[in-house]
C-alpha cells in the first residue's frame, strides 16, 4: 500500500500530505468520478466521517442515560430533534464512505486504473441530499425549541413538532436519485419514486409554517394583538429573533418553490445542471438555514459567555443584509439558469453574443455576494464587540414550552427505533436495485482522469 501511494504521489508531482493545499483535490463537494484526487483527501473524509459517527453514538448514549433517570417521561423536544438529526447524519453519510471506500480509494491508491462514474453518483446520490435536512434540523429546533421562548410565546402543539422531526427522519433519505435525473445510468422507474418522495418532505415543512406561526400568533396575542391580522403589528419586529423567523421563512419559501421545480422530472430538465441549482440551493441552506445559525448565535452567546450583546440595532442591521444581499445574490442565479447558463464552470465568456445577456445579471449577484461578505464581517465585529461587554448573569438557558406541555407521550413520540428502521428500509428499498443493477453490469467502468495529470 505504502508503495502504491508513494507512486500516486509521483505522479502528482505533489506532496500528499496537503493535497488540498496543494490544489491535489480539486475534485468539488461530490468528488465528481472519474475524476480522481490525492489519496490522502479521501482517506481524510472517511476518517472525518467516521469521527462523526462517534457524536453519533454519544448523542444515543444521553438519551439513553436521559430515559433511564426519568423513566416514562416525555423526551424534550430539543433532544428529541437532535438525536433524530443525529441518526439521519449516520445513515446519510454511508453513500458518500460507500462510494469512497469501494470505489475511489481503490482508484486513488492505484489498485484500480477505472471506475463505474454512473454508480458513484448514484452512492453520492444517497448523500447528496439528506445531508441539506441534517444541516436544515438546527434552524427547525430554533424554530420550534428557541422562537417562541424568544418573543414571549408557546409551541402551539409539541406533537406536531415531534412528528415534523419524524418525517424528516424518515422521508429525507430515499430521495437522492431526483439528482441524477439526466443520468441514463437510471431507469425511469426509481426516478419516479425518488420524485415522490421528494414531495413528501414538503409536508414536515409544511407542518412546522403551520405550527410555528401559530406559535407566533400567540405570542403576539399575549402582547395585545386583536383582530384577523393585527396581531401581526403586535409581534416584536424589533426583537433580532422575531426577524431572522421572518427572513428564514421568506428564503425558505422562495428556494421550497425552486425545489418543487427540481423534483419535477419534467420541469427539471430545462434547469438541470445550470445556475438556477446554485440559485436553489444558496437560498435553502446559505438563507433559511445560516440567517437562523446566526440568530442562535446571537441567543446562545450571553450563556457561553457571559456577556450580553446590547447593540440590537447592529444585530439587525446585520440579519437585513444578509438577507438583502442573499435574494440580490440568488435571484440573478434563477435568471441565468432559466436562460440556460452552467454551474460550475471555471470562465464566462460574456464577450460572446450569446452570453452578453447574463452579464448584467450576475454583475447584479456579484453585488450580493459583497453584500453577504459585509454582513458576514459584521456578524463577527458584532460578536467582538459583546467580548468587550460587561459580564451579566444570563441565568439558565431555557427552551420554549408547549401550550400544553406534554406530560405522557405515546413510545412512537418518544422513541426512534421504529422511524430509523423505516428509514433504513425505505432507503434500502428505493435504492437497493439501482446499485445492485450498476454493480453488476460488466462494461460500465471508464479510465479514471487523475488531477495534475499531464
Amino acid at each position: 500500500m505504502g508503495g502504491l501511494l508513494a507512486d500516486r504521489d509521483r505522479r502528482d508531482h505533489g506532496d500528499s500530505i496537503v493535497p488540498v493545499a496543494l490544489g491535489r483535490a480539486s475534485v468539488l463537494y461530490t468528488f465528481y468520478p472519474p475524476l480522481i484526487g490525492n489519496a490522502f483527501y479521501y482517506i481524510g473524509v472517511v476518517l472525518v466521517v467516521v469521527g462523526s459517527w462517534f457524536w453519533v453514538a454519544l448523542m444515543s448514549v444521553n438519551l439513553h442515560v436521559w430515559k433511564r433517570a426519568h423513566p416514562g417521561a416525555p423526551v424534550p423536544l430539543a433532544m428529541f430533534a437532535n438525536v433524530a438529526g443525529s441518526y439521519l447524519w449516520a445513515w446519510t453519510a454511508i453513500g458518500a464512505a460507500l462510494e469512497l471506500l469501494l470505489q475511489i480509494i481503490p482508484v486513488a491508491v492505484g489498485l484500480k486504473s477505472t471506475i463505474d462514474a454512473g454508480l458513484a453518483r448514484v452512492f453520492f446520490s444517497w448523500t447528496l441530499h439528506a445531508i441539506v435536512y441534517f444541516w436544515l434540523m438546527p434552524t427547525y429546533i430554533a424554530y420550534y425549541a428557541i422562537v417562541p421562548r424568544a418573543i414571549g410565546g408557546r409551541v402551539y402543539s409539541d406533537t406536531m413538532a415531534r412528528i415534523a422531526f419524524i418525517l424528516f427522519l424518515v422521508v429525507a433519505m430515499p430521495i437522492g436519485i431526483h439528482h441524477t435525473f439526466a443520468d441514463p445510468q437510471v431507469g425511469a422507474g426509481f426516478k419516479f419514486i425518488h420524485s415522490a418522495f421528494t414531495a413528501l418532505v414538503a409536508l414536515p415543512t409544511l407542518i412546522t409554517v403551520f405550527t410555528i406561526c401559530a406559535s407566533i400568533e400567540i405570542a403576539a396575542r399575549l402582547r395585545g394583538g386583536r383582530g384577523l391580522l393585527g396581531w401581526i403589528t403586535a409581534l416584536p419586529w424589533d426583537n433580532p429573533m422575531m426577524l431572522a423567523l421572518a427572513f428564514s421563512f421568506v428564503l425558505l419559501g422562495f428556494g421550497g418553490a425552486g425545489g418543487l421545480i427540481n423534483m419535477s422530472y419534467q420541469l427539471n430538465t430545462p434547469v438541470h445542471n445550470t445556475q438556477w441549482i446554485t440559485g436553489h440551493f444558496h437560498l435553502i441552506f446559505g438563507g433559511a438555514i445560516v440567517i437562523m445559525y446566526f440568530a442562535i448565535a446571537y441567543d446562545l452567546w450571553p450563556h457561553l459567555t457571559g456577556r450580553a450583546l446590547a447593540d440590537l440595532g447592529l444585530i439587525r442591521t446585520q440579519l437585513w443584509l444578509w438577507f438583502v444581499g442573499m435574494i440580490v445574490t440568488t435571484f440573478p442565479w434563477h435568471w441565468v439558469g432559466i436562460l440556460g447558463m452552467p454551474r460550475r464552470m471555471a470562465y464566462y465568456d460574456f464577450a460572446d453574443p450569446a452570453l452578453a445577456p447574463q452579464a448584467l445579471s450576475v454583475t447584479v449577484s456579484a453585488i450580493g455576494g459583497f453584500t453577504l461578505l459585509a454582513s458576514g464581517i459584521l456578524f463577527l465585529v458584532i460578536l467582538a464587540r459583546g467580548m468587550r461587554a460587561p459580564a451579566t448573569d444570563a441565568g439558565p438557558y431555557r427552551f420554549s414550552l408547549a401550550v400544553h406541555p406534554p406530560t405522557t407521550v405515546p413510545i412512537a413520540l418518544n422513541s426512534h427505533a421504529l422511524w430509523v428502521a423505516l428509514m433504513i428500509g425505505l432507503t434500502i428499498t428505493n435504492y437497493g436495485f439501482p446499485i445492485m443493477a450498476l454493480a453488476l453490469h460488466p462494461g460500465t467502468s471508464v479510465p479514471a482522469v487523475y488531477v495534475g495529470a499531464q
